[in-house]
């Protein structure tokens, strides 16, 4: 999770598609130039272990632009296969 949001801050799409679950990744991912992301909060996990399948993590990210400042509260979804974490999906809270 924490990996992914750094890619979102420093605006690398490239590692958040390798990082997606093939069933559910999209062909192509645009990022906004103009949207900073400053901060994130972890809210809650379930699971996501050194043994676990999969995990849940409930966060909060902090964005900005020049003329706007808000927030993304989410609950995302992760799978662990062949050693590595992929997101799978999320709902907005």
């Amino acid at each position: 999770m924490r990996s992914r949001f750094s890619a979102f801050a420093l605006g690398l799409p490239a590692y958040l598609l390798e990082t997606w679950h093939p069933s559910t990744r999209p062909a192509t991912l645009e990022l906004d130039p103009a949207q900073r992301w400053t901060r994130l909060d972890i809210l809650s996990t379930r699971a996501g272990g050194p043994f676990d399948a999969s995990g849940t993590v409930a966060f909060r990210a902090w964005w900005r632009t020049d003329d706007e400042r808000g927030t993304l509260e989410e609950t995302s979804d992760f799978v662990r296969e062949h050693g590595r974490w992929s997101y799978v999906d999320g709902t907005v809270a």
